[in-house]
């Protein structure tokens, strides 16, 4: 079996499209290849924007690539306006990698196929397996690292750690991607990127984790942030954690203060049971936070550990379901009404009038 890792997942934010023009396939970005070309730059790097694992990839790439003095140019690729094979073709190149993901269909083969290049590439989607053809297997310069069980990061770091070591002289076998201090922090962030990555969701915190990092996605653009790398080399997990922390324990107390008046909702006319719901017209970003503290109050109100939250999302009537208890599958509700979503989080349009008719009667509960 190949030794695989998913990832092409690129995630688009509402930019400008004069800004992302001027940032990805850009007069800069191909002034940058045109002068690898001119000096026959043999390394390349790609990595995807503006994904974490794409960013701590291509750290890793310019630590391997500075410890060695090897000339190596680093740049995003964002599939909002991605480069073509043709702006990659420089003169001189030897290995090229992709980092977090595979490209287009094809992509990889003509490439190499142009270059007569080495081809490195690391994903870690399901989905990137489907568009890796029989031929592009086959080619001895392409080299697919796809593992579904690992993020792009950590497989990026294994991976330039090990290159390091192998390459180092003899007498210089202290040399390594990083020292121990830096070593134990970064590694604690890498594993708090693949939780996320792979929706495992298995380490302490990972939901402040991810709310902490948030705002660094920003500063991923190593063309517009020449500080990116040092940045990241300083994330901390434990502050980010803290800082997530901070901001739920601020949006509960938020969804907590609206609370002072619910209703009582017969889910489906009452063949799903009975649960505490809320109408949070004008505070629907707080749905999730109101959902989850509405599920404890319906416990112990002796109802369905359910919480029901209400608003209007543009002329149509929306019910998101929320659930804190394991057991309890919401999206079997959600689905019988034409929504969708997980056993724990749910959602679906409802006319007013069917509305109407789950309501059991208004009244406060503490």
């Amino acid at each position: 079996m190949l030794p695989f890792h998913r990832r092409v997942d690129t995630l688009l934010f509402p930019v400008p499209y004069s800004v992302l023009v001027r940032n990805f396939r850009s007069d800069a970005a191909l002034e940058s290849l045109r002068n690898a070309s001119e000096a026959r730059t043999p390394n390349l790097v790609l990595y995807n924007y503006p994904s974490f694992s794409g960013a701590y990839g291509a750290l890793f790439a310019h630590l391997y690539h500075s410890r060695l003095n090897l000339p190596c140019l680093i740049l995003p690729f964002s599939s909002v306006i991605p480069f073509r094979v043709e702006d990659i073709c420089i003169e001189g190149l030897k290995t090229c990698y992709f980092l977090d993901f595979i490209g287009p269909k094809g992509f990889a083969f003509e490439l190499s196929k142009r270059t007569s290049s080495k081809l490195i590439a690391f994903d870690h989607r399901q989905s990137a397996l489907s568009r890796i053809s029989s031929r592009e297997y086959l080619d001895s310069n392409l080299t697919f690292h796809v593992n579904i069980e690992k993020s792009c990061s950590t497989a990026a770091y294994e991976y330039f750690s090990a290159s390091l070591m192998e390459t180092r002289s003899d007498t210089d076998n202290t040399m390594s991607l990083l020292n121990p201090e830096e070593r134990q922090q970064m590694e604690i962030v890498l594993k708090y990127i693949e939780d996320e990555d792979l929706r495992k969701w298995r380490l302490p915190d990972t939901q402040a984790f991810k709310i902490g990092l948030r705002d660094w996605r920003s500063k991923l653009n190593c063309m517009s942030n020449p500080w990116m790398y040092q940045q990241l080399m300083e994330i901390s997990a434990s502050d980010l954690i803290k800082k997530g922390k901070a901001y739920l324990l601020h949006r509960k107390s938020d969804a907590n203060m609206l609370l002072q008046k619910v209703l009582r909702v017969q889910l489906g006319r009452g063949f799903y049971g009975e649960c505490l719901g809320f109408r949070a017209d004008g505070n629907s970003e707080l749905s999730d936070e109101i959902g989850k503290e509405l599920s404890k109050r319906s416990v112990a109100a002796g109802l369905r550990p359910i919480g029901a939250v209400i608003y209007m999302q543009r002329n149509n009537l929306k019910m998101c379901l929320r659930t804190t208890d394991s057991s309890t599958d919401t999206s079997e509700i959600a689905k019988a009404y034409g929504g969708g979503g997980l056993p724990s989080s749910s959602s679906f349009i409802i006319r007013m009038d069917e509305y109407n008719k789950w309501l059991f009667h208004r009244s406060n509960h503490q």
